[in-house]
C-alpha cells in the first residue's frame, strides 16, 4: 500500500488516485451511535430514558427526565413502571413527585452504564489490536467525530496511520492493514476510513493549513506508538 491511499470499508474497498481493489467485507453490518450508544441499542422510549439517566448521573424527576428523553411526561410514566419492576431504575417518592435514577448495585444498570461507555470500548479496542500490526506503525491516531466521542450511526471512524520509514514488506503490510480495518469494522459496525502517510512527511504535513491536519492536530487522539510531534521531531 503505497502512502497516501486510503483504506475504507464502508465502500468495502481500498483505493489511491488511480485505482481501485475491492476487498470482501461483510455488508450487513450496522452503524453505530457512539454519541447515543444506549438509544442505539435498546430502542423506543425505554432506550431514551435509559440513555437521559445515565447521562444525567443524578436523580430526575418525571417531567424533567420526559424532557431530557425527548419524550412526553405520559408516555414516560408509562414506561417508568416497567423499569423499576425489572430494578433497572429506582424510584424514591420525595412529596409531591418521585425522583428516578439508575441504582449502584443493579446488574441491568450495570449494563445500561457499560453500553454508554461505548466510545472508551472503541478506543480499547483500537488499541490493543493496533499493537499487533506489523511491522509496527511509527504512530496510529484517531480524529474526527470518533475521537470526540461524537460520532452517530453513519459516522466515519478516522484513523490516520504513519507507516515506518525502512523495513516494510508492502504485501505483509498491506494485509495487515486490511486484517485491522475488518477488525475494526466488525467490532464498531461503523465505517473505517484510515489515512496512511510515511514516517518521513509527518513534519510537512503537521505544518499544512489545510483542515484535514487543523483537526489531527486540534482532535488527534494517540492509538498507538509515538505522539505525532515526536515522529516529527525524530524524522526533522
Amino acid at each position: 500500500m503505497a502512502p497516501g491511499w486510503q483504506l475504507c470499508s464502508g465502500l468495502c474497498h481500498h483505493f489511491c488516485n488511480t485505482c481501485c481493489i475491492f476487498v470482501g467485507y461483510p455488508d450487513t453490518l450496522t452503524d453505530m451511535d457512539y454519541a447515543r450508544p444506549v438509544e442505539a441499542l435498546i430502542p423506543g422510549a425505554q432506550g431514551r430514558i435509559l440513555g437521559a439517566l445515565v447521562r444525567a448521573g443524578a436523580p430526575l424527576n418525571l417531567r424533567t427526565l420526559a424532557q431530557l428523553s425527548g419524550i412526553s411526561p405520559g408516555q414516560a410514566s408509562r414506561v417508568l413502571p416497567r423499569l423499576v419492576e425489572l430494578g433497572v431504575v429506582r424510584r424514591t417518592e420525595v412529596p409531591p413527585s418521585a425522583l428516578f435514577e439508575l441504582p449502584e448495585r443493579n446488574f441491568g444498570a450495570r449494563l445500561v452504564r457499560d453500553l454508554s461507555d461505548a466510545h472508551g470500548a472503541l478506543l480499547l479496542e483500537l488499541r490493543t489490536t493496533a499493537e499487533e500490526l506489523r511491522p509496527a506503525p511509527a504512530s496510529v491516531v484517531l480524529f474526527g467525530s470518533a475521537a470526540t466521542g461524537a460520532a452517530r450511526a453513519g459516522s466515519d471512524i478516522d484513523v490516520l496511520i504513519v507507516r515506518p520509514a525502512d523495513g516494510v514488506d508492502e504485501d505483509a503490510w498491506t494485509t495487515s492493514l486490511i486484517n485491522w480495518v475488518s477488525r475494526i469494522r466488525e467490532f464498531s459496525g461503523n465505517p473505517v476510513n484510515l489515512l496512511e502517510e510515511t514516517e518521513t512527511d509527518i513534519p510537512r504535513l503537521l505544518r499544512s493549513r489545510r483542515s484535514l491536519w487543523e483537526t489531527i492536530r486540534a482532535q488527534g487522539v494517540l492509538v498507538a506508538g509515538k505522539p505525532l510531534h515526536e515522529v516529527a521531531r525524530q524524522s526533522a
